[in-house]
C-alpha cells in the first residue's frame, strides 16, 4: 500500500489506559470502557506533550475514534492545547478491531477454551475474532478515511487504539504487508503514546507509561 502523502503533519495517538484494560478483558470495537485514573495521567502527559510541541492553541483538525475512551482522551489532550473538543470529528472507521464474539470475554477464559490466539511476539492475534475482523478489513476501512480526509489542511491529531493505530501507521508509512496479518503494521507502542507522521516518515513524539502489546 502507498504510504501518505499528505501535506500536513499527522499526531496518531493511541488512548489511554481503561478499567477493561486492568481487568484484563476483551473491549476491541465495544463502544465505551472507561479510562482508568492511570489513563487519565497518561492523556494528561500527551497533552502536556503536545502542548510543548504545538503550543496553545495550535491550528490542528481533530480526529478521534467514535469510542468514548478514545473521545475521553481526546478531552483531555484538547483542554491543554486550549482547543474546543467540541469541534473533533469522529469517524467509525478509527474504532478498534471488531471483536464479534470474543467482545468483553476474559482473555484468561478465553485462553482456557480456545488455546492460544496471541501472537507474542507481534502482540496481534492468530486468528480472526469468531464473527469478528481481520487486519485486511482495518487497512481497508482507515485506508477510505485517509483517502477521504486527504484534503484536510495542516496537522491534524488522531486518537485511537492500539491494534488499528497500528495498522493506520502502517498504511501511512508504506509498511509492506506482513503475511501472518494480510496488511502491513507498524510496531507497537505503550497506551498514551504519541507519533508524528509526516510525509511518510514517523517518528515517536512522546512513549506513553501504559502497556503495550496485549489484546485489544
Amino acid at each position: 500500500m502507498p504510504a501518505s502523502h499528505r501535506k500536513g503533519r499527522d499526531f496518531i495517538a493511541r488512548h489511554g489506559e481503561t478499567v477493561f484494560n486492568t481487568a484484563r478483558r476483551m473491549q476491541g470495537d465495544h463502544p465505551h470502557t472507561p479510562l482508568t485514573r492511570a489513563g487519565f495521567a497518561q492523556a494528561d502527559a500527551m497533552g502536556a506533550a503536545l502542548r510543548q510541541i504545538l503550543g496553545p492553541k495550535p491550528k490542528l483538525t481533530l480526529w478521534s475514534s467514535s469510542a468514548g475512551r478514545a473521545l475521553q482522551t481526546l478531552a483531555i489532550i484538547a483542554e491543554h492545547l486550549e482547543l474546543d473538543w467540541h469541534q473533533a470529528r469522529t469517524d467509525d472507521r478509527l474504532v478498534e478491531i471488531g471483536m464479534g464474539a470474543w467482545s468483553g470475554r476474559y482473555y484468561a477464559e478465553l485462553h482456557d477454551e480456545i488455546g492460544s490466539f496471541l501472537d507474542l511476539e507481534h502482540g496481534l492475534y492468530t486468528r480472526p475474532p469468531e464473527g469478528g475482523e481481520w487486519y485486511d478489513a482495518i487497512a481497508a476501512r482507515v485506508s477510505g478515511w485517509l483517502g477521504d480526509t486527504d484534503d484536510d489542511p495542516g496537522d491534524r491529531l488522531v486518537i485511537m487504539h492500539g491494534m488499528s493505530s497500528r495498522i493506520l501507521r502502517g498504511v501511512m508509512t508504506g509498511a509492506d504487508v506482513m503475511p501472518q496479518f494480510d496488511a502491513p503494521v507498524a510496531p507497537d507502542l505503550p497506551q498514551g503514546s504519541i507519533v508524528r507522521i509526516e510525509h511518510g516518515i514517523e517518528q515517536i513524539v512522546h512513549r506513553g507509561s501504559g502497556r503495550g502489546a496485549a489484546p485489544a
